[in-house]
């Protein structure tokens, strides 16, 4: 057999069930760093004897019962607390007498045990997307602007935290779930944003990671019924998700949301996303997966033939700020205001944010050529863009903001 084979197998497993392997394993432990590597030696030994012994026809259970084993194995050969026996012993027989699919799935209590008050909050969501979605800490620190090692220790802080005070791994009652709940969901859209700004979409792991946040975002819905926001962001992870399709050009060239062939979006995703958005609504607690999910459903009216009203962009905006100011929001704002009231008052709008928010911000620059151009700024567009372009690690768009600025400098020049 060829090592490809049993490679790839090992590969689709961890796309798959990684964070589910990692919850079962730590659920009764309560150690998740002990379960990552337990889980990470038995996807080692697969490499090894899968290529010899064939691949299992059930994947994930076989790396289940080699890491649960492995950390059997380990815990027999420390001093552990008195209530650690009973707990492995009890993990072993849940894995030993069931396949995969019949073990209870622990990923939500995981998520929550990841968004308990003593953790620090800073480390709860770089926790969710690590223990949960398998992100590696490098690429966790990338995304929030801080060193890998940094990130790395901040990781370790919050898993000693789990296993030193024995927080427990349940979705917790009604009356304290709210405090968590927000940590949660932040979680969830930080893992379906990092598959959305996968470099260029050509690595599947993107794709499966938008895929995974869209599946735990139905989880915590389907548990908290009653909490707009849940419904909000689920809406709102199903109106980009729809449009993943006219991302790219078949030459695989960035296009733009206003250029986008509306042929190529999922006309069942966006119906979905209406009809929970319109639930959320109903409940008459507005927040902001609820205003997120409402700015992408009137961008994808064009779907049914119907321009983006650009005054309602604006407002929908202005309340988006006004419960969740970041740089994101502030810079949507100044582009909608400028489709509304002109492209001087939109540049008005972004001047207002705050210099360090934006300074390393790509988007506000690509905004800012955007809004100059349309005024005839020529010279100063290209250096917007040229700013906005030297900000982003995607090919596709850097060369899409390479190539309006060589228009807008040939329609400066005729």
């Amino acid at each position: 057999m060829t090592v490809d084979g049993p490679r790839k197998a090992a590969e689709d497993a961890a796309r798959r069930s990684y964070g589910r392997l990692v919850a079962i394993l730590s659920a009764r432990t309560r150690d998740i760093a002990a379960a990552e590597d337990a889980l990470a030696n038995a996807f080692a030994t697969a490499l090894r004897v899968w290529p010899e012994r064939g691949v299992p026809a059930r994947p994930e259970a076989w790396l289940l019962t080699v890491a649960a084993r492995e950390i059997l194995s380990r815990r027999r050969t420390e001093r552990v607390r008195e209530l650690t026996e009973p707990a492995l012993a009890l993990l072993w027989s849940e894995v030993a007498t069931a396949d995969l699919p019949h073990v209870p799935d622990k990923r939500l209590e995981l998520m929550f045990a990841c968004a308990h008050p003593a953790i620090d909050p800073a480390a709860r969501t770089p926790l969710m997307l690590q223990s949960v979605l398998g992100l590696d800490a490098a690429t966790i620190a990338s995304a929030f602007l801080v060193t890998p090692s940094a990130m790395s220790q901040r990781l370790v802080r919050a898993k000693s935290k789990i296993r030193d005070t024995g927080i427990r791994f349940e979705a917790p009652d009604l009356h304290v779930l709210a405090e968590r709940l927000q940590a949660v969901l932040d979680a969830v859209y930080a893992a379906f944003g990092a598959g959305w700004d996968d470099l260029d979409g050509a690595d599947q792991r993107g794709c499966d990671l938008t895929r995974e946040a869209i599946f735990l975002a139905r989880i915590i819905a389907g548990l908290v019924p009653s909490e707009p926001e849940a419904a909000g962001l689920l809406a709102l992870m199903l109106h980009c998700e729809a449009r993943r399709g006219a991302r790219r050009s078949p030459v695989g060239t960035f296009v733009p949301l206003s250029m986008q062939d509306t042929a190529l979006w999922s006309a069942p995703m966006i119906t979905e996303a209406e009809a929970l958005l319109s639930a959320a609504g109903r409940a008459g607690n507005i927040g902001r997966y609820q205003l997120e999910a409402a700015i992408q459903s009137a961008h994808n009216a064009r779907l049914f033939g119907h321009a983006p009203n650009p005054e309602a962009l604006a407002l929908l905006y202005e309340g988006l700020v006004s419960i969740h100011p970041a740089v994101g929001a502030l810079v949507g704002r100044a582009v909608a205001i400028g489709a509304w009231k002109g492209p001087a008052a939109g540049l008005v709008a972004l001047d207002r944010i705050e210099t360090g928010a934006r300074k390393a911000y790509q988007p506000y620059w690509a905004a800012r050529g955007h809004l100059l151009s349309s005024l005839g700024q020529g010279v100063e567009a290209r250096h917007a863009l040229e700013r906005a372009a030297g900000l982003t690690e995607s090919h596709a768009v850097r060369s899409f903001l390479q190539g309006r600025m060589e228009e807008i400098r040939s329609t400066v020049k005729s």
